[in-house]
Parts: structure tokens; C-alpha cells; sequence
């Protein structure tokens, strides 16, 4: 059982962190100018050059080692750049493993940015810019949380930045099999998820898992004349409109056949907050029934996010044969990929319109996470947030995947997980005009110093 510190030694704390955190926030725009986009479309230059700087970044923390590195994957290809560190603790103090990724996803329609994506903003207290949450914020908060403790920093310590988290971690198993032994730990932080809202933080204990997959409909061996044709033959953009259909009922819940559901949250999400937070059009009508919580976080969800056609600016008067979309299923906590995976395709190939001839390949696949109701670790983590905020967190699943989180298991088996927030609901990760709140990253790097200092006693 670990010591609580005492309130002089929290308040000390909260003081180094307001101390620190001027330069850290000017780290984090340094991060946010590095355009780290690991989208092979893109420069991986700059991946390298991000690589590089949060490898100076955890040195001047005080860690020695350090090491940006790369592994090939089943393919061949060599990964993305991840920066390793590590640094031994007291004796019989546990070793605790911090995760942040510095990769980040495509800016996007720019025009769609209030300001440039990669030049860092304030506006009322929040930075914009692509990754000021997802993810270089968990890294200022790892940083941070070192810098505040300096040379006082008692646990073993292994920090491990990710370079290819926004395209799926392609590498990752690789990665843990030829570094097991080094990034073994007790207790593993991954500072990737959100808090429950602005002054409330949260502590994520569930995670949706995740498979895509791309289903293509034809019905023609070659395009033919709308006007001699169109009538007995329906064009594939039509029939496939008519499969995916067929993946939700009239109330909009999902109707395949063999996906699981999980038990419903113990908290819900108020509508009128979530519609102004997901920025649903007025009039427009929520899909699915029962809890809003459970429909983004124990329930499967269907998304076409992709969609294969004839261009409008190039449309001629033809039926087209063939016309593909590709499908984001969620799965619920407790679900297995495989057979998720099995389901949809099954209910796909089964719901064939007019024959059509329908053909699935299948991508992706993550394993949901559901952390244990309660561990020592966890106990630690509500008294750090609490005390960083001035309130209890709140346990919250995320609708999105971590599939990662299922091979740092399978790597330590009785490691505690702790997911903890850098975003809030305003974050828009993904999205445009991204965001942090300066003052809630600031009490994020206050949580993480008070746990890691309480772990080493």
C-alpha cells in the first residue's frame, strides 16, 4: 500500500507545476509546429524531425536513455521513428511505463481551420493546432510530470513514444516483441483519452475495439447507358446505398446478427451537451435507443467512412457497375475482433440487393479494453486527479479504440493499465480547429507528478 503524501508535499507540487508549466506550454507549441503526420501521403521527414525533438525533450527531463528506433514489420518496411527511455528507480519501487504518441493525423480541409493547423493559437484559453490534444499534450504531460519531480522521481521509469499510433500502430507488436524486456512494467500510463468535461477529470475504464473493413457491390461487367438501360438495372452507388441500410434498424441501432453488447455505464451524457459537443444540426435526430453513454461506449457502431463512386465532376449519363464504401465498426467491450469481423461480413454477403454481387476485404482489427473494477493503482490515480482538481474523476468508457492497450497486456499480463485525459469534449482530436485547455493540461501534469510520487512510496 502506498503512502499518502502529506498536504505540504501536494502543495509543493502544485507549485512546481505552476512554475513549470509557462515552459512547458511553450514546448508543446514547438511540438505543435512540427507537422508529424504519419499518413504515408505525407513528408515523414517531419515525423523524424518530431522523433528527434521529444528525444531532447525527455533528456533534458533527466533521463539519459534515450533512443529513437524503428523495427520492420511483417511486411518488411521499416516503421515509423518511436522514442524510447528509460530510467531505474529506487530499489523495490515499481516500474511504471508512460505512453504518448507524437504522430498526428492529416490536417484536413484547411479551409475548415480557423487559423493554420500547424501554427499554434490561443483563443480564451484553449491551444489550437493539429495535435495540441491528440497527442503531443500527452507528452508535455509526461514531460512535465519529470520535470516537476526532477531528481525527487522514485520509480522505475520507461517512457515510450509512439510514431504511427494515427495509422494504426502497424509496428507495434513488432516493437514490443524486440523490446519486451525494456518495456516491462508495473503500472502503465497511456495519456491518450479525454476527462469528462472541463474541471471534472475521469479516468478511462473501457475502450470499444475496433475492425474496417471495405465492402464493394457490382452488377454490371462494364458501365452502360443510363438512358437505354436505366430501369431494369439499378447503378451500384444505388445498391450499395441499399446494403448499408440494411446495418441499422428503424431507430438507428445496429442490426447485425452476433455483435456484442455490453453492460450499459453507471453515468450518461446529458443531450443537449452532446449535441453542442458533436455539433449535430438542429432538427437532425439522434440514432439508436437507450443510453447515449452506451451507444458510444458498450455498444457496436456502424460508420461509413469512405465511399467509392463516380465523381460528380466527372459523371456522364451512365449506370456505374461497381462502387465500393469502406465500413468503421466499433465492437463493445468484451468483444472479440474475429468474430465481429465474421458478423458483419456475414450479414453483409447475406443482404445482397438484387443479386448483386458483393465482395468484403477485411482491414483492420483492435481489441476492446475493460480495465478491472478497482486495483491499487487505480485507488492511486483517483486520489492524484482529485487532488489535481479539486474533484473526483469520473470512470468513463470512450467510444474510439486503443487496440495497442491489448498487446501491452498480452506483453505484462498483470500490469495495471491507467488511461488517463489530456482532451475534453471541446478537443475536436481528428477534427479541425483542434484544441487543448491550457488550464486543465496544466492540472493533467500536477495528477501524473502526484501518482508517480505517491507509486514510489
Amino acid at each position: 500500500m502506498t503512502t499518502v503524501p502529506s498536504p505540504e508535499r501536494v502543495a509543493e507540487l502544485r507549485d512546481r507545476t505552476a512554475a513549470a508549466f509557462p515552459a512547458l506550454r511553450a514546448e508543446l507549441e514547438t511540438l505543435v509546429r512540427i507537422p508529424s503526420v504519419s499518413n504515408a501521403e505525407f513528408d515523414q521527414g517531419h515525423v523524424a524531425v518530431s522523433a528527434a525533438h521529444v528525444a531532447d525533450l525527455l533528456r533534458g527531463a533527466g533521463i539519459e536513455d534515450v533512443r529513437v528506433l524503428h523495427v520492420a514489420g511483417a511486411d518488411g518496411r521499416r516503421g515509423r521513428p518511436a522514442v524510447l527511455a528509460t530510467r531505474p528507480g529506487r530499489e523495490g519501487a515499481p516500474t511504471v511505463l508512460l505512453y504518448a504518441h507524437h504522430d498526428v493525423q492529416p490536417p484536413g480541409d484547411e479551409a475548415e481551420w480557423q487559423t493554420p493547423p500547424f501554427e499554434p493559437v490561443e483563443r480564451d484559453g484553449r491551444l489550437y493546432g493539429r495535435g495540441a490534444a491528440d497527442d503531443k499534450a500527452g507528452i508535455v504531460a509526461h514531460v512535465g510530470a519529470l520535470r516537476v519531480l526532477g531528481d525527487e522521481l522514485g520509480v522505475g521509469l520507461v517512457v515510450f513514444v509512439e510514431g504511427e499510433e494515427e495509422i494504426g500502430s502497424p509496428t507495434f507488436g513488432d516493437f514490443l516483441r524486440a523490446h519486451r524486456d525494456e518495456l516491462s512494467a508495473d503500472v502503465m500510463v497511456v495519456a491518450d483519452s479525454s476527462n469528462w468535461a472541463v474541471g471534472v477529470p475521469a479516468l478511462t475504464t473501457s475502450l470499444r475495439g475496433l475492425v474496417d473493413l471495405e465492402v464493394e457491390v457490382a452488377a454490371l461487367d462494364h458501365a452502360i447507358h443510363s438512358g437505354m438501360y436505366g430501369g431494369p438495372v439499378l447503378d451500384a452507388p444505388t445498391l450499395l446505398a441499399r446494403l448499408i441500410a440494411t446495418l441499422h434498424d428503424e431507430h438507428g441501432d445496429v442490426a447485425v446478427a452476433g455483435l456484442h453488447h455490453a453492460p450499459d455505464p453507471a453515468v450518461d451524457y446529458d443531450e443537449a451537451a452532446f449535441r453542442a459537443d458533436a455539433g449535430v444540426l438542429d432538427g437532425v435526430q439522434l440514432a439508436g435507443t437507450g443510453p447515449l453513454t452506451a451507444r458510444m461506449w458498450t455498444r457496436p457502431a456502424i460508420s461509413v467512412i469512405g465511399f467509392d463512386a463516380t465523381r460528380v465532376a466527372s459523371a456522364s449519363n451512365t449506370i456505374a457497375p461497381r462502387a465500393t464504401a469502406k465500413l468503421s465498426v466499433r465492437i463493445a467491450p468484451g468483444s472479440d475482433p474475429a468474430q465481429a469481423m465474421a458478423a458483419v461480413r456475414s450479414h453483409l454477403e447475406g443482404h445482397a440487393p438484387f443479386g448483386a454481387h458483393v465482395t468484403v476485404r477485411e482491414g483492420e482489427q483492435g481489441k476492446p479494453f475493460q480495465a478491472p473494477d478497482d486495483s491499487a493503482a487505480m485507488r492511486v490515480a483517483r486520489w492524484a486527479f482529485a487532488q489535481a482538481w479539486g474533484t473526483d474523476p469520473v470512470d468513463i468508457g470512450i467510444g474510439g479504440s486503443i487496440p495497442f492497450i491489448a498487446d501491452l497486456l498480452e506483453l505484462r499480463p498483470d500490469a495495471a493499465i491507467l488511461v488517463t485525459g489530456v482532451e475534453d469534449p471541446d478537443s475536436r482530436a481528428h477534427g479541425a480547429n483542434e484544441s487543448v485547455h491550457l488550464g486543465e493540461l496544466e492540472k493533467v501534469v500536477l495528477a501524473e507528478a502526484l501518482l508517480l510520487d505517491r507509486l514510489a512510496r
